[in-house]
């Protein structure tokens, strides 16, 4: 997998989540989307699909490395503030255990395809 690719697939998942989090979709009690989960979701998700066509070069890897070090950040905080009364993460959205692992997977996933991908089909 190419940004490109990861943009496309990760633009349009993000975009799935937050209209599935707008209509109230719960995936068990394990996973569900608040309102900031949501727009983060919606917004990233849009910026990706725009982002993915472009003629970008080699900026399109370093903005798919950025959305692996988030990732990979938000997984990290999210087990850091698991004690913490909800919303755990500065009072904006609660970070739960399934939260955290699909964020380090996508951030390994982003990374991933950032550095195993073939410059020229970036």
């Amino acid at each position: 997998m190419n940004p490109k690719q990861f943009l496309q697939w990760g633009g349009a998942i993000l975009l799935l989540l937050a209209v599935l989090g707008f209509l109230n979709v719960r995936f068990g009690d394990a996973l569900w989307f608040d309102s900031a989960e949501n727009y983060a979701h919606g917004v990233l998700g849009v910026v990706a699909l725009v982002l993915a066509p472009l003629p970008l070069g080699d900026l399109k890897r370093w903005v798919v490395v950025l959305v692996g070090l988030v990732a990979l950040y938000f997984g990290v905080a999210g087990f850091m503030v698991a004690s913490n009364s909800a919303p755990n993460w500065y009072g904006i959205t609660n970070l739960e255990f399934l939260d955290n692992i699909v964020h380090l997977a996508v951030g390994v996933w982003a990374l991933a395809a950032a550095f195993m991908s073939n410059p020229a089909t970036a």
